[in-house]
């Protein structure tokens, strides 16, 4: 079936589900493939619940006139996407980076949005199946849509762009993120910056954190570049106040107090505070829509628990952002510290150095007590507490005196899932 002819049938079905726990009614379903699942074989499963149409893409299982064939159901999804998107009016913000990719998106809709109809990736599914679903997801009045885009490996950002065909872009950083795709933090440089190649290329607009040198350095002469900036003339100043524990901002003699933690989310909030001057939001409102945002889902949370302020940063790991939210917790003021810190995930080569710099780092700063948990951190050389997995160091806990009336930081990869720790504390 021609994308055409498939878009109409979307507009009569404009809810795309690819899970059919999740099935909606008059929803229009595509049996998506993986490793270790096939979703045609969910196909009538999906009618039976109430989608509208099914797209499979084996023909053994397009057996009603509710099932579209096609050659592939993921290509297809992502043509479609593409296809709804240069339907709509709506200007997209691309959204890439090594750290802080989902605050920053989250933060950017939050201020858009008291002037403009928005609407921005879910969580962080950012991928080649998450941003189509993300641009399906833009409706009819949309004006502005913020798309986040994840990457592993070079040209993946190349791939998404050509998907999501950004109006506007932004990098949150450069950083040590997933080496075992990129290969080294050129390689992460050079896959982050497909973002840059493709705006510029097409001679779209760009923002950037012009104190970052080695942005400046990527988008040379290139005119159509808007930054903030703490002391460099021709781009919006911010001044950081501070962040004990969480940060302060000054504006145009205009103070913003967050309720993020650590430096590391100044650049975040200023990203956000630059889009909503480009897009003439009031400052009034920009200020609100930054005091009324409070982080989620594991990440840089706050939790006041048995006498202990818990910061659960648990949502993801990798060197770079290990490396800030251990310097940043370090320099807390009053009750003492203690780390829990999981594995970082997807280091390849670099994973043994990676984790004993972490493990050096940590045994360097000002902390009571440091746990390192996981096979990676468990081979350093170290006289912090080591524990093979979860399960150890939980067995651990029970049997001595638990933490109280502490600075607690938990930081891991996703895989580790440390937010366990939260019902022992």
């Amino acid at each position: 079936m021609i994308i055409e002819k498939l878009y109409q049938i979307f507009l009569q079905s404009p809810i795309i589900c690819t899970d059919t726990r999740k099935i909606e009614e008059n929803c229009l379903f595509f049996a998506l493939k993986g490793d270790n699942f096939n979703g045609n074989l969910f196909a009538e499963e999906a009618l039976k619940k109430g989608a509208t149409y099914a797209v499979v893409d084996e023909k053994k299982y397009a057996t009603t006139d509710k099932t579209i064939l096609v050659d592939d159901t993921l290509q297809t999804l992502q043509k479609l996407a593409t296809f709804h998107r240069n339907q709509s009016k709506a200007k997209i913000i691309g959204l890439t980076g090594s750290n802080g990719k989902t605050t920053t998106k989250e933060l950017i809709n939050a201020v858009i949005s008291k002037k403009y109809k928005t609407i921005s990736t879910i969580g962080n599914l950012n991928n080649h199946i998450g941003v189509p679903l993300t641009l399906l997801s833009i409706k009819k009045d949309t004006e502005i849509a913020i798309v986040e885009m994840g990457a592993n490996h070079l040209k993946e950002i190349k791939f998404l762009c050509s998907i999501a065909q950004p109006d506007f872009g932004y990098i949150t950083n450069f950083g040590k993120a997933h080496l075992e795709g990129f290969g080294s933090v050129e390689g992460v440089i050079k896959g982050k910056s497909e973002l840059y190649d493709y705006l510029i290329d097409h001679n779209k607009s760009i923002f950037l954190n012009a104190d970052d040198l080695v942005q400046l350095e990527k988008l040379g002469h290139y005119v159509k570049k808007y930054g903030f900036t703490t002391d460099k003339k021709d781009y919006y100043k911010i001044e950081f106040i501070g962040a004990n524990p969480y940060v302060s901002i000054k504006v145009e003699e205009i103070q913003i107090n967050s309720n993020l933690i650590g430096s590391y989310n100044f650049t975040n909030c200023c990203a956000a505070i630059l889009m909503g001057k480009y897009f003439n939001v009031e400052l009034k409102d920009i200020k609100w829509a930054i005091e009324s945002y409070k982080p989620q889902n594991n990440r840089s949370q706050i939790i006041e628990k048995n006498g202990n302020q818990i910061i659960l940063d648990a949502y993801n790991a990798n060197p770079s952002s290990m490396k800030v939210a251990l310097e940043n917790f370090s320099i807390l003021t009053g009750s003492p510290k203690i780390a829990f810190l999981g594995d970082m995930f997807e280091l390849g080569k670099t994973a043994n150095i990676e984790h004993q710099n972490i493990a050096d780092l940590a045994n360097s700063l000002n902390l009571e007590k440091v746990f390192l948990v996981g096979e990676n951190f468990n081979r350093t050389k170290t006289s912090q507490q080591k524990f093979k997995d979860y399960d150890a160091l939980a067995t651990h806990l029970s049997k001595e005196n638990l933490p109280a009336n502490s600075n607690i930081l938990i930081k891991g990869s996703r895989g580790m899932a440390l937010e366990r720790l939260l019902d022992l504390l």
